[in-house]
Order: structure tokens, then C-alpha cells, then sequence
């Protein structure tokens, strides 16, 4: 019966969510503007709720978080994140299919306040919100250049930006994408979207893995799209985790984050690292997990992953999660270094 009501409860709060989200893309599908917010921040000195002084986490070391709120009732659901090389400047997309870009300030190398921030909705090729034809639920992010791809998964599409042109206010162009595509698992795919940058194996190639779109052996079905052409590969999946982003590292390597919930288990996240060179049409492919953590850890529904090096020479994975506009969850903003790199 605990259960029962567990899941009940599970799914009376999914379905609040999602009209929640609905509510707000349908109060934004008129307004084509960038709109400033203001963003508060409550500084997370530790990451294990059992061990305030503890500060290494399986291959990361924890340097710091934020938990984010605003009076803006577009802020929230924020469900990928690009973090620019200067560790500062942020590009993120939310499900009722907004932008959101602004500055991470630190004091002593450590995440203390959100700075300039600024929303405004995804606009598609004919100047109107993306919104306005139900393309909102906007869970991926890749960066190739000025330009910038997003994936909305309702309707399984991968949207290019002209970002470096245009800014917030770009206007997307659909691209044409493979026929397998088209038999996703509904609300379980593009959640992992990564450009793999020069100089490295595959570059020039768009990275998708599915959330939770398998294929028969059950493993997360995944693709290299590149000159108009699509192989198509499986990840491993494990635990019960979900793909729900994804990063590449100067070493060549992809990072993927997952999370899991049930009521049972409660709420997980962990971090995969795979070697892009194993990554070939055909093949099935895994990594090691650099990190996991529960309830236990300060973790919520963790959405967002982006790396860039820090001045003094530390790569830094900033991890950011999706609140699903509920007031039971949270919008955190983590960082950690890996150790080693």
C-alpha cells in the first residue's frame, strides 16, 4: 500500500508538472523579447548532507553550489546548460521552450551569485516562439562555433541557432534527420546532444543519445549525424539510470549524466565517461562511472552538465537541475573539478 501511494503520489506530481510547464510555454507563445530577471542565489558550501567536511566524490572534488530562484515565473526547468570558456558566461534552455543566459560569479573560485541574467523564448524560422506550435519542451544544448543546436523531445526534432549573429533572438531552422528518428520513445529522447569539437576523433559530428528510447537489447539507442548522413550506435544502460545530458572533455572522452527515480529508490545521479573513438555505427558502448549519489548528497532531478578550465588549470564540470516548475523541488547549480585532468 506505501507503495501504492508512492506512486500515486509520483504521479500526481508529474502530471502537475508537465501542466505547469504547458501553462507557462502557452503565457509565453506572444512575446519575442529578451526580458531581464533577476536571479537569487543561496550558496551550497557542501555536498554530502552526512559530511559537511568532505569534499572528494569518486573521481570529483566538490568546489561548490548554488540553489537558484527567481520571482520570474518563466525561470525554472532548466534542462541543459553550456558553460563558456571563461567559466562565467551561461547559455541554458528550459521546457516551456525559453533561453536563459547570464554570468556565474565567485568569490575565492567558488559559485556565489548569477549576474546579467536574461530570458527569452526559442524562436523558430517564422520570428514566433517555438512555443507557439507545441515545440517546447527544449532538453538539449550543442555548441558548434556561433552556432547553437537544440533538441525538443515532444516532437523529436534538433533545431540550428545563428547564436553568434542573432543572440536570444536567432530564429531556428529544423534540420532534416534521419527516418529513425521518427520512433522514439515518446518524452524519452533527446536528452544528450554534443558537437564534437576540432581536432578530435569524430569532429564535426552532432552526438545524440536517447534518455530512454532502446532498442531490443534494451540499451539506449544513439546517433553520429554528420554531412547529411546518420550511423547509429547503443549505449548501455544500467541501474535503471536515464541519459539527461552530455559533455565532451579535451581528452576526448563524452560525459554522460544520468539520473533515476522511483518511489521506491528515490531520486540518483552518476556520471559516465565513454572514449569518443569507441563511439561507431553498430557498436555498443559503456564507460566508467566518475560519480553517484541519492537523496544523501545535494542532488535533485540533475538535468545540465557543461566543462571548461579554470584559470588556475582545473577542468570544472558545472551540473545544473530541472525544478519541473514544482515547488517540492530545486534548481541547483553544482561545480565540481576532476581530479587528475
Amino acid at each position: 500500500m506505501r507503495r501504492l501511494r508512492g506512486l500515486l503520489a509520483a504521479g500526481v506530481l508529474a502530471i502537475a508538472a508537465v501542466a505547469a510547464s504547458i501553462a507557462i510555454a502557452q503565457a509565453l507563445r506572444t512575446s519575442a523579447t529578451v526580458e531581464k530577471i533577476s536571479v537569487r542565489a543561496q550558496p551550497i558550501t557542501s555536498f554530502d548532507n552526512r559530511d559537511p567536511a568532505r569534499r572528494r566524490f569518486g573521481a570529483l572534488e566538490f568546489r561548490g553550489g548554488l540553489e537558484l530562484s527567481s520571482p520570474n515565473r518563466a525561470f525554472g526547468g532548466i534542462s541543459a546548460l553550456r558553460v563558456a570558456p571563461d567559466g562565467a558566461h551561461f547559455l541554458a534552455v528550459t521546457d516551456n521552450g525559453s533561453w536563459l543566459r547570464g554570468r556565474i560569479t565567485y568569490e575565492d573560485g567558488h559559485p556565489a551569485g548569477i549576474a546579467d541574467a536574461e530570458m527569452a523564448p526559442i524562436l523558430g524560422a517564422d520570428g514566433k516562439p517555438l512555443a507557439s506550435r507545441s515545440w517546447y519542451d527544449a532538453e538539449s544544448l550543442a555548441e558548434d562555433g556561433d552556432t547553437r543546436y537544440v533538441g525538443i523531445e515532444r516532437v523529436d526534432q534538433i533545431v540550428k541557432f545563428d547564436y553568434g549573429r542573432d543572440g536570444l533572438l536567432a530564429r531556428g531552422e529544423p534540420l532534416a534527420l534521419p527516418p529513425q528518428f521518427k520512433n522514439f520513445t515518446y518524452n524519452k529522447s533527446l536528452e544528450c546532444l554534443v558537437m564534437v569539437p576540432k581536432e578530435m576523433p569524430l569532429a564535426g559530428t552532432l552526438v545524440v543519445v536517447t534518455e530512454r528510447s532502446l532498442d531490443s537489447q534494451g540499451n539506449h539507442r544513439s546517433f553520429l549525424l554528420a554531412d547529411g548522413h546518420a550511423g547509429e550506435f547503443s549505449v548501455v544502460r544500467s541501474d535503471d539510470f536515464d541519459v539527461s545530458d552530455c559533455a565532451v572533455l579535451p581528452s576526448a572522452d563524452l560525459l554522460l549524466l544520468e539520473r533515476r527515480y522511483s518511489p521506491a529508490r528515490g531520486v540518483a545521479m552518476r556520471i559516465r565517461r565513454v572514449p569518443l573513438s569507441s563511439l561507431k555505427p553498430g557498436a555498443l558502448v559503456d564507460g566508467p562511472i566518475l560519480v553517484e549519489a541519492d537523496l544523501g548528497y545535494q542532488i535533485d532531478n540533475m538535468e545540465g552538465l557543461a566543462v571548461h578550465r579554470a584559470d588556475n588549470g582545473d577542468l570544472v564540470l558545472t551540473l545544473i537541475s530541472d525544478d519541473n516548475f514544482s515547488v517540492i523541488q530545486r534548481t541547483l547549480l553544482l561545480q565540481f573539478t576532476l581530479v587528475g585532468q
